[in-house]
């Protein structure tokens, strides 16, 4: 009987920590949306600050500029090599450029080049902006009649609109040379042959994809950044928590709404992908 007992406490434990666990995330999921939306408002209304905005697309642009060049250089070669290997079993080895733009121009080229701006950039945008919540600056402005998601979350929502997608870009373009240098030297395939295939695959239904999920995802990191930066609490320990968080859930959310994204798209748009 006493056995029984405990087991049924322990039972209302775990459901009293599932229930208390949902409920934060259903708040946390309602706080974010609608900070979302104010953030979207703010865009449309003025005052604008143009010397914000130019100062983050300097720093979230030109300051990920070398991740995302080592990020394609690297991806680019070990996935043409990994491919050039199990293409070569059959007799297959032509097609590893059309291979390598339906992987880097749909999949790879976004998502790792998001995954590495939200590893950099989200933290520093949540550490910054908790640091300056946890000194009371925002409170400040707020003093002072400056709306602080008009003046920091803007600008830095409006550089990573421009700049993920712009960096995507770049990434896939480094990618694709590097499996031409693994294709040409490695694999053994004739350039010509290399960059025919590329040119075959370069077609509407990719590189709309491949443009759309970095616009997407720059909403992502923005909105989860932005957030867990104003709503960062417990001074310099928060503010670390907080930052931790910005990048685990940014990245999640990225890996999830990519899979959303794919599956959308290849549903409305399949004849224009093959």
């Amino acid at each position: 009987m006493f056995n029984n007992i405990s087991y049924l406490r322990k039972e209302l434990t775990i459901f009293k920590a599932i229930n208390k666990w949902l409920k934060n995330f259903a708040y946390e999921l309602q706080n974010m949306f609608f900070f979302s939306l104010r953030m979207l408002g703010a865009m449309f209304s003025r005052p604008f600050y143009f010397s914000e905005t130019k100062e983050q697309l300097y720093l979230i642009g030109v300051g990920s500029l070398y991740l995302i060049v080592l990020t394609g250089i690297f991806a680019g070669q070990g996935f043409a090599l990994a491919f050039s290997v199990e293409l070569a079993l059959f007799g297959a080895k032509d097609y590893l450029g059309r291979i390598m733009v339906l992987a880097i121009i749909r999949e790879l080229g976004p998502v790792l080049t998001s995954l590495m701006i939200a590893a950099r950039v989200a933290a520093g945008i949540t550490a910054e902006l908790g640091a300056m919540k946890s000194s009371n600056q925002i409170d400040a402005m707020v003093a002072f009649g400056i709306d602080p998601i008009k003046k920091l979350a803007v600008p830095r929502l409006i550089s990573l609109i421009i700049m993920v997608p712009a960096l995507t870009i770049i990434c896939d373009i480094i990618a694709l040379f590097g499996g031409y240098i693994i294709s040409v030297f490695i694999a053994h395939v004739s350039s010509t042959m290399y960059w025919s295939s590329v040119r075959e695959k370069l077609i509407f239904g990719n590189i709309f994809i491949g443009l759309l999920k970095p616009a997407v995802f720059s909403f992502v990191i923005a909105f989860i950044a932005c957030y867990k930066g104003f709503t960062s609490a417990g001074g310099t320990k928060g503010v670390g928590r907080a930052t931790t968080d910005s990048v685990v859930l940014t990245s999640i959310t990225i890996l999830m709404v990519n899979f959303f994204i794919t599956r959308v798209v290849f549903a409305l748009l399949k004849g224009y992908l093959l």
